[in-house]
């Protein structure tokens, strides 16, 4: 019986250390991607990546939080086999702006800094396009970009894209906040 009870709780008190020993700022990431982080519950803890059957499409095509929640994204950009690996972001933009924002990307193409400004459009004061909400650097194959905001605190329907030239096209999701 005792040897039961301790096969049955070591895995539970080697997470349980782990956790008791990460940095405050680390948190699970559930497998879907779309629920709380266990450590914070007021914490939607997201995680997307490029689908693996067409990399030029999100894994994930809808996302749903609560109004004002704050949000933890992390945008996976794994080597995928048998296709090519591209750089990619995740930019959370204002209700139909989609195609405004990407447009203004893709007009980024001609400028030598586009990937030193990770394809990311900018107002006339240098900070993010006034239609952008929230957004990740560009993540290469193999890495991962994270971003914290604070949802919009309105309820409703908030596109998200890839400003890597071209990709907001077929690059696209929708993120619910209700």
């Amino acid at each position: 019986m005792k040897i039961f009870f301790t096969a049955l709780l070591a895995p539970i008190l080697v997470a349980s250390a782990k956790d008791a020993t990460s940095p405050a700022t680390a948190s699970s990431t559930p497998a879907s991607g779309n629920t709380s982080s266990v450590k914070d519950p007021s914490l939607a803890d997201l995680v997307i990546k490029p689908a693996a059957n067409n990399p030029m499409m999100f894994d994930q095509a809808e996302l749903t939080v609560k109004p004002g929640q704050k949000v933890k994204l992390t945008f996976d950009n794994p080597i995928q086999p048998n296709a090519p690996g591209l750089p990619h972001n995740w930019v959370l933009v204002k209700p139909g702006k989609e195609a405004v924002v990407g447009n203004a990307a893709l007009a980024m193409a001609a400028d030598p800094k586009a990937m030193q400004k990770h394809y990311i459009p900018a107002s006339a004061d240098g900070s993010p396009h006034a239609d952008i909400l929230a957004h990740t650097t560009l993540s290469q194959p193999g890495s991962k970009a994270e971003v914290e905001f604070t949802a919009p605190a309105e309820a409703g329907d908030y596109p998200y894209i890839c400003t890597f030239p071209g990709h907001f096209l077929l690059m696209k999701g929708i993120l619910h906040v209700k």
